[in-house]
């Protein structure tokens, strides 16, 4: 293979000849072989976004000449349209705070821009990586900028997802809501409930997570670009700072804005805690009704049998016919891998000392991953799972009808200690707890379908309707 030599402050090294990368990426990737990912592609094109920005703002106040510029723009924008990802070889988990993968994007462009100029590269003369493409930035004001624009182009992907799942369990309220069945509380018969309840329920929590998602995006607006290494603007100018994160935004389409106070926001990843924290809270929603759903469809002869969710696979390698609820289970197991990533996003936000966090790379590998496993569980979730879901109408009115909850409902008229005296006897003789009513002629017949109705059961209007119209 043809090398060609570079050299940094740690010496002499061959890179190869048609590389974009130089040495300092090279030295990167032999120092940290740690996950065998490379960056996000979305943090990637982010940054070439950042140079593109950079070099604009450098040009209009005339510290970056036309051509230089021009090139670095090129260049950036091809990293933009996806080319030249394959140059980003510094693993997604890397010391130093960021700057080897900040070092991958000044390299990748400033030789791109060389080739654009009709250099070769390694001919750092045209373009250099530090003095033009990194002009006026730091590695400590371009990584946490990229990483939030990349939480700006990668959570509302997941908010659409959550957005759908909510559409879902509100088309299957509306269709199970003249079911009823018996609720349950600590795994134990409780009072009546309608299927379309049940259901409602879960659209309500994810509305919830939806609303807190939507609104955890303003925590990324802010940028610290311009405050350069710890938030003093050192080796920037004022008009720089006035113009820099104005043409961020023209290029990424965002509506950020810059830090009120740029050394607050250099040193500081609460707002990545904070988005973290709701993916956290969104995943064990999501695992919660996930464990309802698996316990509902249980059996289904042998188990609760009160919905049917569609059979995706099989369910065994030794036992014909079974079917696992295998849609469920991967939503709760990537609940797991969220929560787990969440503890490693808090403490890698709580180690940073004094001006610097030096451990985003790692905070921006476990929240990437999080929102987008959580978007790829919420998408299957509701192609997979909800949208074919159905119910098991008999075997609910039939298990409400063997249970002793609807004592709870008779207890206004003929007192607890008489309801719950006759639910122990229906438990012991198997007698129906309606039957043992009308055999003790404590209600007639009439009165019993009132106060049985499910509507009155389920819906406090009923109930008083019932209540004035018997007492």
């Amino acid at each position: 293979m043809e090398m060609r030599i570079e050299a940094d402050s740690i010496g002499s090294m061959a890179v190869p000849a048609d590389a974009y990368y130089g040495v300092q990426s090279l030295r990167a990737k032999n120092n940290f072989n740690i996950t065998g990912k490379p960056m996000h592609p979305a943090f990637i094109r982010n940054m070439a976004r950042i140079k593109k920005a950079a070099a604009i703002t450098n040009q209009s106040i005339h510290m970056l000449e036309d051509r230089i510029a021009d090139a670095i723009i090129s260049a950036c924008n091809e990293i933009i349209s996806g080319k030249l990802l394959d140059q980003f070889i510094v693993d997604s988990i890397q010391g130093g705070a960021g700057t080897s993968a900040n070092m991958n994007a000044n390299e990748v462009i400033a030789n791109r821009a060389v080739e654009i100029l009709g250099g070769k590269k390694g001919d750092y003369s045209l373009v250099h990586p530090n003095d033009h493409v990194n002009m006026a930035q730091s590695t400590n004001d371009v990584i946490p900028s990229a990483g939030k624009l990349t939480v700006l182009e990668l959570l509302p992907e997941t908010i659409y997802e959550l957005k759908r799942l909510h559409s879902s369990f509100l088309k299957k309220s509306r269709e199970f809501d003249h079911i009823i069945k018996i609720g349950r509380t600590q795994l134990q018969d409780a009072v009546p409930m309608r299927l379309g309840q049940a259901f409602h329920a879960y659209a309500c929590v994810i509305a919830r997570d939806i609303d807190r998602m939507e609104k955890s995006l303003e925590e990324v607006t802010a940028l610290n670009m311009g405050g350069t290494a710890i938030g003093s603007a050192i080796n920037t100018n004022s008009a720089y700072l006035m113009q820099i994160v104005p043409n961020i935004n023209k290029i990424c389409g965002t509506s950020c804005k810059q830090a009120a106070d740029l050394f607050d926001s250099t040193q500081n990843l609460d707002g990545f805690v904070h988005i973290s924290g709701i993916l956290k809270t969104c995943a064990v929603n999501l695992s919660k009704l996930c464990n309802d759903l698996r316990l509902l469809s249980s059996g289904p002869r042998a188990g609760f049998g009160e919905i049917n969710l569609p059979a995706r696979q099989n369910g065994s390698s030794i036992m014909p016919g079974k079917i696992n609820p295998v849609i469920p289970e991967v939503v709760t197991q990537v609940a797991f891998h969220i929560i787990g990533n969440d503890m490693a996003i808090t403490i890698a936000a709580e180690a940073g000392q004094l001006e610097l966090n030096a451990f985003e790379p790692v905070l921006f590998y476990n929240l990437f991953e999080s929102i987008e496993t959580l978007t790829g569980a919420v998408s299957t979730l509701v192609d997979n799972c909800i949208a074919g879901i159905s119910a098991n109408e008999e075997r609910c009115r039939e298990l409400l009808e063997e249970s002793v909850g609807i004592s709870t409902a008779l207890c206004p008229f003929i007192g607890y200690q008489k309801a719950a005296e006759l639910a122990k006897k229906s438990l012991q003789t198997k007698i129906p707890l309606r039957e043992l009513v009308l055999q003790e002629s404590l209600l007639s017949e009439k009165q019993l379908d009132e106060i049985l109705n499910p509507e009155a059961m389920t819906e406090p209007e009923h109930r008083d309707k019932v209540l004035f119209h018997i007492n």
